[in-house]
């Protein structure tokens, strides 16, 4: 395994370094007071326009896309020190660079699994940053850490669907900017428990698409917003089926992976920022007679920082190394395990920066307390922790079957 930056690599994360520095991060007060003066939480703040406009010009535009006919052509393990750098500025960066979720996974499933017509009229206008879409997968009413557990139907009736479900945590949905949601439900209910759904593309404009209300996350409601959203009866053309019927788990396994590492790489920056902060703080601040930095317990958890942000980002490349090399099917146990381990990383890390910035850590001032509210809601995002460690576990006892049995 060889993790080196390649030229290429170098030449991209400069420019995004330096983007970063010169636009992104002094655009985080103007993106709050921007969305402050808005009439909603989940306007869109003029400042993201401006900053994707200067990404497209200095060519850091849909960097995650590895396909060259629709994006940049990286491979995840070159994709991975960039994403990471995003994660530095959570809010806004990856939205500045069309590679926020949950447009990322929406893509690529169209890219890989969309029709000519699906592709020019979703695609095309999502690639540009025209549009944002959402993804309707996870329901009130059962365990979705099981997506077999999917109640939500898709019925055929002539030259169309009907589609009937209520989702929740649909992110994007509260954005006036949100024009389709990727729609996983039943289509049917005989077929045994991974090919009894499909996915459907439905306008979120279509009569019967009502969005009940929005969902905060720890208090925090901004961005596109987490919203549950009602289909009755919602009739859909037959040719917006996603992909095959019955193919709709594995497209939702197709998509959860690279979408998992992409947390991950971006929750790696996320911990990184929140070091840097600490040290900041840890240096210019003095208790009991001297520097925070010169108290041992402050030292202590600067050591644990950064021995957990190395071991996450080892991780992290590893497991995009072998999505290259083995396939996402191949390296899905690491997928599992990288899941686990970067939002437990990003959230100790951020709790320990938190700390050492004793009040100002919790209040708006700092980026701080809406880290912490990420990082945390990661462990339940894209498969709880521990239907990831279940898995894990599987694999293991796995090799130990014959002595058991011996």
């Amino acid at each position: 395994m060889d993790f080196a930056f390649t030229p290429k690599v170098e030449e991209l994360r400069g420019r995004l370094l330096d983007f970063m520095d010169s636009q992104v991060l002094p655009a985080e007060q103007v993106y709050a007071e921007q969305v402050a003066a808005a009439d909603s939480p989940y306007s869109h703040a003029p400042i993201i326009e401006e900053l994707k406009a200067e990404a497209r010009n200095r060519g850091l535009w849909n960097l995650f896309l590895p396909s060259e006919q629709w994006g940049a052509g990286l491979t995840n393990l070159e994709y991975a020190p960039l994403a990471e750098i995003s994660g530095r500025s959570p809010g806004i960066a990856p939205e500045a660079l069309n590679c926020s979720a949950p447009d990322t996974g929406n893509m690529e499933l169209l890219a890989e699994f969309g029709t000519p017509m699906q592709q020019e009229q979703w695609l095309v206008p999502l690639l540009a940053g025209e549009i944002r879409s959402c993804f309707g997968m996870t329901e009130p009413d059962v365990a979705s850490s099981d997506a077999t557990n999917i109640k939500s139907r898709i019925e055929r009736d002539g030259n169309h669907y009907v589609v009937n479900g209520r989702k929740w945590w649909t992110t994007g949905a509260m954005s006036d900017r949100c024009k389709l949601c990727i729609f996983m439900g039943v289509t049917d209910a005989d077929l045994d428990p991974y090919h009894r759904q499909s996915m459907i593309l439905v306008p979120l404009d279509a009569p019967g698409v009502t969005v009940l209300r929005p969902l905060s996350v720890f208090g925090y409601e901004e961005g596109g917003g987490d919203a549950e959203v009602l289909f009755e009866n919602v009739r859909v053309p037959a040719t917006n089926l996603l992909g095959d019927e019955g193919s709709g788990f594995a497209l939702a396994q197709a998509r959860l992976g690279p979408g998992r590492i992409h947390h991950c790489m971006r929750a790696i920056g996320m911990a990184e920022r929140a070091f840097d902060l600490m040290c900041r703080r840890a240096q210019s601040r003095e208790a009991f007679g001297k520097r925070l930095a010169d108290q041992g317990v402050i030292g202590d958890m600067i050591a644990e920082s950064r021995i957990e942000i190395e071991q996450a980002r080892l991780l992290v490349l590893k497991t995009a190394w072998l999505m290259d090399t083995v396939g996402n099917k191949g390296a899905r146990i690491e997928i599992s395990a990288i899941k686990v381990l970067a939002p437990r990383v990003a959230c100790q890390v951020v709790d320990r920066s938190i700390q050492v910035h004793g009040g100002a850590g919790v209040s708006q001032d700092l980026p701080l307390a809406r880290m912490f509210s990420g990082a945390r809601t990661l462990r339940i995002a894209d498969g709880p922790d521990e239907v990831h460690k279940m898995a894990i576990a599987r694999r293991e006892l796995r090799r130990f079957e014959a002595d058991r049995s011996s």
